[in-house]
């Protein structure tokens, strides 16, 4: 299994993650997520680009996602790069066709970013298990 399935993985299993944000310059934002596809070796979310967290991506790019499976811990973090990707979205509408419509109704699209310069660590309370890095 490929390190970054392992995050994926991680992510399916927990089914809600959390994304953290900045926002007004300084102050952090976090909000509960549950999209995210595997394609090409690179995880994809997604949020309505009408959203205030795509926007606060588009100005500040650091983010950092958390998850819990109940007993470990992925935190997963680096830099947002946001994209368009056809064959993402195309899964995405099929998955999620009630999500793709709410947006259009809702006068926006969907937005895809994935991490870069990423670090993805397995831990516990105390201790990291395992750490992986991500360049794209």
């Amino acid at each position: 299994m490929s390190d970054i399935k392992k995050v994926d993985d991680f992510l399916t299993e927990a089914k809600i993650f959390f994304v953290s944000t900045v926002k007004d310059g300084d102050t952090p934002k976090c909000r509960p997520f549950g999209l995210h596809v595997l394609h090409d070796d690179k995880i994809y979310f997604g949020a309505g680009t009408f959203k205030e967290v795509y926007k606060q991506l588009e100005e500040n790019p650091k983010i950092e996602i958390s998850a819990t499976n109940g007993e470990d811990i992925l935190r997963y973090y680096g830099k947002a790069v946001l994209t368009k990707n056809e064959e993402v979205l195309n899964i995405v509408a099929e998955t999620l066709p009630e999500i793709m419509d709410a947006y259009k109704q809702m006068g926006g699209e969907m937005g895809l970013f994935y991490i870069d310069d990423a670090t993805a660590e397995f831990r516990d309370m105390f201790n990291i298990k395992e750490s992986y890095e991500f360049k794209y």
